[in-house]
């Protein structure tokens, strides 16, 4: 069964989309974060004058989307690739005239017990987006890596205030021959260092900012971001426009830095939104995990 699956800010996107068609001579969109094939169903039935070429590194999630879109014949394509890949995987005679980028973990990654991306459900601790390829997983950053090095990347990725006390008991409990391999036992060892009244008042589970910051890290997901932004400079046609719908501030952080030197830096085009769009409260009530996201867009033109 196909796990459920909320596009986030999906009117907003399409909107963005169907607006600019008038200053782009592209026929192609390039979905960056295929997931299920959300962005890409809505873009297909509502554009019946363009293709979409769509990119996961997740297999699983591919294969899902494509059973799901193959109605559409061979206006839809998807990639098994990272998107910082794009100008090696993307046919040349492709003119592009949108990237759409749906930024973080997938539902159906979070779901997935098995997957290790849950601090909610007990699984393996893997958290690779790409099962088929040869990066570590979370297990063995923490089995592998130095209190020092575990230190910064949960204060750089998670911003987690306890990053050098939750380091060192890993380390430690390392040591003995106990460095957690499941969800679970990292659950347990981060509620087991972090203060009750710390966890009191943190409300959602206090294992929320160590996920996100093994999962960046595991992923690479910010570099992966920049390669991909990078990318798409080269790849576009004038007019061509960049969406990217983000969920946290790092990565906003890089969107945003990204626009501002594309338009005051290099003059590549225009930032379209003078502030990150968010959604309404009526998403935020039907889907939760709406309520981080911020949508930003650029222009390509001029050139």
């Amino acid at each position: 069964m196909t796990p459920e699956h909320e596009p986030v800010m999906l009117s907003q996107v399409v909107g963005l989309l169907d607006a600019n068609r008038g200053f782009c001579t592209g026929e192609c969109i390039v979905d960056c974060t295929l997931g299920l094939g959300g962005y890409s169903e809505k873009i297909l039935e509502s554009m019946p004058d363009v293709s979409v070429c769509a990119i996961d590194r997740d297999e699983t999630a591919v294969q899902i989307a494509k059973r799901r879109l193959a109605q559409y014949g061979d206006r839809f394509e998807a990639l098994h690739s990272n998107f910082g890949d794009m100008e090696e995987i993307l046919p040349e005679s492709r003119r592009i005239c949108a990237f759409v980028f749906d930024l973080g973990v997938s539902n159906m990654q979070l779901t997935e017990a098995g997957r290790g991306f849950s601090f909610g459900n007990d699984g393996p601790l893997d958290m690779r987006m790409n099962q088929t390829g040869d990066t570590k997983t979370a297990s063995d950053v923490l089995l592998t890596l130095s209190e020092r090095e575990l230190s910064d990347i949960f204060w750089v990725y998670g911003e987690e205030r306890f990053s050098r006390r939750l380091a060192a008991k890993i380390v430690k409990d390392r040591e003995k021959g106990l460095c957690p391999r499941t969800t679970g036992e990292l659950v347990a060892l981060i509620r087991d260092v972090l203060p009750a009244p710390v966890q009191r008042k943190m409300g959602a589970n206090p294992a929320r900012r160590l996920f996100q910051a093994l999962r960046i890290y595991v992923n690479d997901e910010l570099g992966e971001l920049e390669a991909g932004l990078s990318a798409t400079k080269k790849l576009a046609v004038d007019g061509a426009v960049v969406i990217v719908v983000s969920y946290h501030s790092l990565e906003d952080r890089i969107v945003k830095c990204t626009f501002r030197g594309w338009e005051k830096e290099e003059r590549l085009g225009n930032i379209l939104t003078k502030h990150p769009l968010v959604p309404d409260d009526s998403e935020i009530e039907k889907n939760f995990k709406a309520r981080s996201a911020k949508l930003r867009a650029f222009r390509f033109g001029g050139r």
